[in-house]
């Protein structure tokens, strides 16, 4: 059977175990990365958060660094001065008083070989960046308080999935965060926006895998042939295809969106929303899958009626394989004690892969 159709059937075996330790090494390493940005490096604040001026012109033929040169008499060397679209030139610095701004213009329109009157001027107060900050920084609270009381209750008061969802949440956010402060990537409110719209696809991802494992829990029950580690690989190459689907529907539109707002359309507003958006949602399928499932499953693992589990199937492995080998060595074993050692471990290696299914009430 190719592995498109166990895929499609969810059949496929793929071994997460061993991807996860190294997920788990590669997020740290990450978020380390991250974290370092920020301190060091920051963030690239737009005008929004930041205050200032900011002057427009259309020059189809100007350039970034006659630009500069131009403002240099002006102090304004050091702006921040970028090509928008195919030809509009921005110019961003502190506040500056009237008549400053006026010369700016008027140096503007010069270079540029058209009128004043052509050169927009647009003033940002240092308190509305601020207020958007705070703004965003409350929704981000407000949503992690809502997604943790939210998915207890939806899994029946399993806070350890509810801690996954949160922990995979702030490590997106980290991350998104710390590819931007790495690239130097302008944020913008559009940014904020789509930070806060990804943080609800990667809750999405996560919770379907964390029903599947639900599911599969009701179904055995205390007589699992499988630890919680194992329940939740089953789980997951169960879900494969949906979150392989889901992924890559929501991503591809996206990437679409960055390449023609960027390359076509020249719209900034739209590059700066769809960067984000294709970081974030990127960076929200690997913690569901690298995540958000280990945190679960390290937590889970030291429950004692999961420790149980695992030290009775721990001996019974023992006891199987100490069987097999007495019966190597020519030992004789009863042929009823082989055939159960033999049945027991078929079973055990069936039931790796697939749960038994409840039985059916038969009327007396």
């Amino acid at each position: 059977m190719s592995a498109i159709v166990r895929l499609y059937r969810g059949e496929n075996d793929y071994n997460f175990r061993t991807a996860w330790k190294w997920g788990v090494r590669i997020s740290v390493l990450l978020v380390a990365i991250s974290i370092f940005s920020l301190m060091f490096r920051g963030l690239n604040l737009g005008i929004d958060f930041e205050g200032g001026v900011s002057w427009e012109v259309k020059a189809e033929e100007l350039t970034v660094e006659e630009t500069r040169d131009g403002l240099l008499p002006l102090g304004l060397g050091e702006s921040k001065i970028q090509v928008v679209g195919a030809d509009t030139v921005r110019v961003q610095a502190s506040a500056e008083s009237q008549e400053s701004q006026d010369q700016v213009r008027q140096a503007l329109a010069d270079l540029a070989g058209t009128d004043v009157a052509e050169v927009g001027v647009s003033n940002v107060g240092p308190t509305w960046g601020g207020e958007i900050t705070a703004a965003a920084i409350r929704a981000l609270i407000v949503f992690l308080i809502a997604i943790l009381g939210y998915v207890t209750l939806t899994f029946r008061g399993e806070w350890k999935m509810a801690l996954g969802v949160v922990v995979a949440v702030v490590h997106d956010v980290i991350i998104s965060l710390g590819v931007y402060s790495v690239f130097y990537f302008e944020v913008t409110p559009a940014t904020v926006i789509a930070f806060l719209t990804i943080l609800g696809y990667s809750i999405y991802d996560t919770v379907v895998v964390y029903d599947k494992v639900q599911e599969n829990v009701g179904r055995v029950g205390m007589g699992s042939r499988m630890t919680y580690t194992d329940m939740m690989n089953l789980s997951m190459n169960q879900v494969l295809l949906r979150s392989l689907s889901t992924s890559i529907t929501s991503i591809l539109p996206v990437v679409s969106l960055l390449i023609v707002g960027a390359f076509f359309l020249g719209a900034v507003t739209l590059e700066e929303f769809a960067i984000a958006l294709t970081v974030g949602l990127a960076v929200g399928v690997y913690s569901s899958i690298f995540v958000a499932a280990p945190v679960v499953v390290w937590l889970k693992e030291r429950e004692p009626r999961n420790v149980a589990l695992r030290e009775r199937l721990a001996k019974s492995t023992d006891t199987t394989a100490a069987g097999a080998e007495q019966h190597g060595r020519g030992t004789p074993v009863p042929a009823g004690a082989a055939a159960s050692t033999a049945d027991t471990a078929a079973t055990y290696a069936h039931s790796a892969n697939h749960p038994p299914r409840p039985r059916k009430k038969t009327k007396k």
